[in-house]
C-alpha cells in the first residue's frame, strides 16, 4: 500500500511539473510541430488527474501508515475495475497501448491486496 502510495503521488507530482513528460509515458507524445488548439484542454484534464492521483497516494500512505484495514478491502474492488476500464478502452481503440500499463499496475495491486489480506488473515488465526 505504501509503495503504491509514494508511487500514485510521484507520478500526480510528474504530471504536475511535467505534464508533457507524463503525457508521453501515457502515449500521447504529440507529433513533433505541433501546437495545441486555444481549445484544447487536454492539460487541465492532466492537472485535475494529477491533482487526483497525488490526494489518492497520500490516502494510501496514510492507511498504510495505520494498518487501516478496511481500506485495504475497499481497494481490491475499485482496483478490479480501474483494471477493467483501463484494459477494455485500450482494447477497444479508445487509449493508446500505454494505458495497458496502468491496467495491468491496477490488477496486479489488486490481487497482492487481496492475497497479502488473505494471508495476514490466516496467519491470525
Amino acid at each position: 500500500m505504501a509503495v503504491f502510495g509514494v508511487l500514485a503521488t510521484s507520478l500526480g507530482v510528474v504530471g504536475l511539473v511535467a505534464p508533457d513528460a507524463q503525457l508521453a509515458m501515457m502515449g500521447f507524445a504529440p507529433e513533433p510541430g505541433t501546437v495545441r488548439a486555444d481549445s484544447d484542454r487536454t492539460l487541465t484534464f492532466l492537472t485535475a488527474s494529477s491533482m487526483a492521483a497525488v490526494n489518492m497516494g497520500v490516502y494510501y500512505v496514510l492507511a498504510a501508515l495505520s494498518d487501516w484495514k478496511a481500506f485495504f478491502r475497499w481497494t481490491v474492488p475499485f482496483r478490479l475495475l480501474t483494471f477493467t476500464v483501463f484494459t477494455l478502452a485500450v482494447i477497444t481503440g479508445r487509449a493508446p497501448a500505454g494505458f495497458l500499463g496502468v491496467g495491468i499496475w491496477e490488477g496486479l495491486g489488486a490481487v497482492a491486496t487481496a492475497m497479502a489480506l488473505r494471508w495476514e488473515t490466516q496467519r491470525a488465526q
